[in-house]
């Protein structure tokens, strides 16, 4: 009776070894970012905030509007991404984290990792970025090489290098700024208006959704699952 009773228990410990094991690696024990690691980002619920996410969601990704790359320095971890009033900056990883949080105080921040055929494209990538640092934000989202928004950075990272343009890891599409029937939405007209510039409705560019339903990347980790 006795060694049925610590057979049964042995059991049971051995059964919650197994399931806490799985849930800390699920919980991100074993993960690490690595060079060049792609960070999706849902900064929030404000008006254009929100407006992007309406305009650029894909049937894979709704949720993200704004990307920037994972570089290590010094042994450091910086997020290179372009911001508004900041421009193109290289970002420490817990301030990144911290930018934006839900209700349970966990990052909204998705980690994406570059399939093996581009890994050995990201150092140049982070060249380019680096040496981009300082460089104004593109408020309008032009494809100019002047100021940069964020996917657009992340883009020309790898368009400026040698891959032919049908292998860049990324697309772009023409932009649209309208809701479901076709007229410009309330948000962006404001927006645009306070700018003195108009939509730039079919002009060609890219956006984190966009980017995020690329089939050269895998998500590898979920800060909100922490």
């Amino acid at each position: 009776m006795i060694y049925k009773f610590l057979k049964q228990t042995c059991v049971l410990l051995l059964l919650f070894f197994v399931l806490s094991n799985c849930s800390n690696k699920q919980n991100g024990e074993n993960f690490g970012l690595q060079q060049g690691d792609l960070l999706f980002q849902n900064t929030g619920t404000d008006e254009i905030d929100n407006a992007i996410k309406n305009v650029t969601a894909t049937s894979f990704s709704k949720n993200y509007s704004h990307v920037g790359m994972a570089m290590q320095k010094d042994k450091k971890w910086f997020v290179l991404e372009a911001i508004p009033k900041k421009g193109v900056c290289q970002t420490p990883l817990k301030e990144f984290l911290n930018r934006n949080k839900n209700k349970f105080n966990k990052s909204q921040t998705t980690v994406a990792r570059l399939n093996k055929y581009y890994q050995p494209y990201i150092s140049k990538a982070i060249v380019y970025g680096v040496e981009r640092i300082n460089t104004p934000y593109d408020e309008i989202f032009l494809w100019d090489d002047t100021s940069y928004y964020c996917s657009e950075l992340i883009y020309k990272m790898f368009s400026s290098q040698n891959i032919p343009t049908d292998s860049i890891p990324f697309v772009t599409h023409p932009m649209t700024f309208n809701d479901s029937i076709g007229n410009p939405m309330p948000a962006w007209k404001v927006y645009y208006k306070k700018r003195n510039q108009p939509i730039p409705e079919g002009v060609e560019g890219t956006n984190p959704n966009l980017m995020a339903s690329s089939s050269h990347i895998k998500f590898v980790y979920d800060y909100e699952n922490e």
